[in-house]
């Protein structure tokens, strides 16, 4: 379970023990915490090491960033060992900037062949701190000199790629904001796992409680506008040799009377997590039950619970033996007692030999939504979806950035008052601690219509497909229906296209728009027009416009040209023919010259745009095919036809 273990009260008072554990070997002391996985309080004793001081000067307070001493251990073998061991307690209670430097120190003092993997976790660190570029360099050069077990080369070659997909998630993110909670979901301590019934809210917290001065993890609840108020289980007790009791994660049964949660305890350097649950009795809750075996076998952790809509089901992440490696995701039936009937797997498609974690399930969707290191990713924990049907699973989805982070994100829970908002816990803004957040969706439906660009009426039966401009891969492609209009799910910041296509009809690729007419969660598009064709039957390009007795392009022709470059762009397998037409003042002879000059200028600068030359051919018709009269009936001079004569066109002569 992602938690964090808080300050720890040191008392310097250790007469009469063992030698290595003198008040003058904070190292040793170090080694103690480190042996039982109390990371923090490890790193406080190392960084006193690092620092020279010794424990007689030490008061109950934590260490504090940026405290100096001119005193320096003096070996280097000891430097080594500290400087390292410092950089593993950062690292494991994912307090990844600090443990950045230290790595980089054992690198940089040459210590790399007393610690290979220091190397690796630099890189994992790097990659943390979303420095991506440089994660790479280093996670290579480990795989490329490292001779050690083959899984570290495995763990750097999945932090790589996490690495470059998070360079891409970054770069095009979903559309989603994130934002953190205030009061009085925001403490001291580390706050998430949120879950609302009824207008109130209940959470995990491990903000400093007076009264019992400490920062142990309690199920809190809240009604809006109040001040939280802990949860406390009636006669719930432990050996008093074991450290105190923790609580988190809740999950309310169907009635709101049945709650579900983890508790847990220190049991020397091991944790002890089980899933529980209390029943509420008038104002009180009940003295917490450990559910049976289904759920809680004997040496191995159960946490998480989540509980379905209809109360039927319970979802939850354990280690308990049948899973795929580390926790798992698991669901179990559950009996009118409140206890579970059966316990199964989820299966290869959803777990992997890493961790999965917080599984939320909506049965109205078959949609669940956990966390995973397993997967490609940001990094720390990520969250996947994933969709059932006939008791499959489909492939998890990572949900992207600034869902997702390059540290731990876990605990959805939508907002059922808001479609459009959701919430999660996540570690981003912390070097310790999980903080509630609530996200935005700002992802929604394109939607829009084709029509015919003559007649302008809707084009059923035209081919619309949504494409990612910068893959140019087909996300999804419809056939428009009677009323001609297509949808598409638009979730990233990424540049997407439309290319719509209809037989007899010129394709057309449209940049799809980052805003416009928003109705509720449809963006609507402007209607789209696709041009009609028939091989051989010209097509009028209206002011392509040159100077008197010349054959050279103005710039507006040029701006008009390009809506033809556009066409052949977006056609690639037609050829067409562009032919320039006269009125018929002058001689045969000097009309076909000038129209032959003035449809090779516009072959040419289409020809410069990128169009093969193979695709487009020059044709000067000059006088010779008119579209209207030159000359009235009583045979005076007709400006207006002489003016639809001297005409600029183009006809599709073949689709390859």
């Amino acid at each position: 379970m992602k938690r964090i273990i808080f300050t720890i009260l040191i008392l310097i008072v250790f007469k009469g023990v063992n030698a290595q554990y003198n008040k003058d070997n904070p190292k040793a002391y170090g080694d103690r915490a480190f042996h039982n996985k109390d990371y923090y309080e490890a790193a406080f004793y190392y960084k006193k090491a690092a620092d020279g001081l010794s424990l007689t000067l030490l008061q109950a307070i934590p260490y504090q960033a940026g405290e100096k001493t001119s005193k320096k251990i003096g070996k280097k073998q000891d430097r080594a060992y500290v400087s390292f061991q410092l950089a593993e307690s950062y690292r494991l209670y994912e307090n990844y900037q600090e443990a950045q430097g230290w790595y980089s120190k054992v690198l940089n003092e040459n210590y790399e062949t007393q610690y290979p993997l220091a190397r690796l976790w630099y890189g994992v660190c790097l990659r943390a701190n979303q420095n991506f570029d440089d994660a790479i360099k280093q996670l290579e050069q480990f795989n490329a000199n490292f001779k050690g077990e083959s899984k570290f080369k495995d763990i750097a070659e999945k932090e790589i790629k996490n690495c470059k997909f998070a360079k891409e998630q970054y770069k095009y993110p979903q559309l989603i904001d994130v934002v953190k909670l205030k009061e009085p979901f925001f403490s001291d301590g580390s706050d998430y796992a949120l879950i609302q019934r009824n207008g109130d809210s209940y959470f995990t917290s491990s903000r400093f409680v007076k009264n019992d001065k400490t920062h142990l993890n309690r199920v809190y609840t809240v009604t809006k506008g109040g001040v939280p108020t802990v949860i406390n289980f009636k006669n719930d007790k432990i050996d008093a040799s074991k450290v105190d009791l923790e609580y988190g994660t809740p999950s309310l049964n169907e009635t709101g009377k049945r709650l579900y949660f983890t508790r847990w305890y220190k049991d020397g350097s091991k944790a002890v997590h089980a899933i529980y649950f209390s029943e509420l009795n008038g104002n009180e809750w009940s003295t917490p039950q450990k559910m049976n075996s289904n759920v809680n076998a004997d040496g191995f952790n159960s946490i998480q619970p989540f509980l379905t809509a209809d109360g039927t089901r319970m979802f939850f992440s354990s280690s308990k033996p049948g899973g795929q490696g580390g926790d798992d995701i698991w669901v179990s039936n559950i009996g009118s007692n409140g206890d579970a009937i059966n316990s199964t797997n989820l299966g290869s498609t959803i777990n992997t030999a890493f961790d999965e974690e917080a599984p939320y399930y909506d049965s109205s969707t078959r949609k669940l939504i956990y966390s995973s290191k397993g997967f490609v990713g940001l990094g720390g924990f990520d969250f996947f979806e994933s969709y059932s049907k006939l008791e499959k699973w489909s492939e998890p989805k990572n949900m992207g950035y600034p869902m997702n982070s390059a540290k731990d994100d876990l605990y959805y829970l939508p907002n059922k008052d808001n479609p459009n908002k959701f919430y999660i816990s996540s570690d981003r803004e912390s070097d310790c601690c999980l903080n509630l957040f609530e996200a935005a969706d700002k992802r929604h439906i394109l939607s829009g219509i084709v029509i015919d660009c003559d007649n302008r009426t809707p084009l059923a039966g035209a081919k619309v497909s949504f494409i990612d401009s910068l893959s140019n891969d087909t996300i999804k492609q419809v056939v428009v229906g009677k009323n001609a209009r297509y949808a598409f799910d638009v979730t990233t910041r990424r540049p997407y296209t439309l290319r719509l296509e209809k037989a007899g009809y010129f394709a057309k690729n449209v940049p799809v728009p980052a805003s416009g007419r928003m109705s509720k969660d449809t963006l609507y598009n402007p209607d789209i027009c696709l041009q009609a064709f028939t091989i051989d039957k010209p097509i009028v390009i209206k002011n392509v416009l040159y100077d008197f007795n010349k054959s050279t392009l103005r710039p507006e022709s040029k701006l008009v040209l390009d809506t033809l470059i556009t066409v052949l762009k977006d056609n690639p397998k037609i050829k067409v023919e562009l032919a320039s037409h006269t009125d018929w003042i002058g001689s045969d002879k000097y009309n076909d010259k000038l129209s032959q000059a003035r449809a090779q200028s516009c072959v040419t600068y289409i020809i410069s745009k990128g169009i093969a030359q193979d695709r487009i051919y020059a044709k000067g018709y000059g006088k010779r095919v008119p579209i209207a009269p030159n000359a009235l009936p009583n045979g005076k001079d007709n400006p207006a036809g002489r003016q639809l004569n001297r005409r600029t066109e183009f006809k599709v002569t073949k689709i390859e």
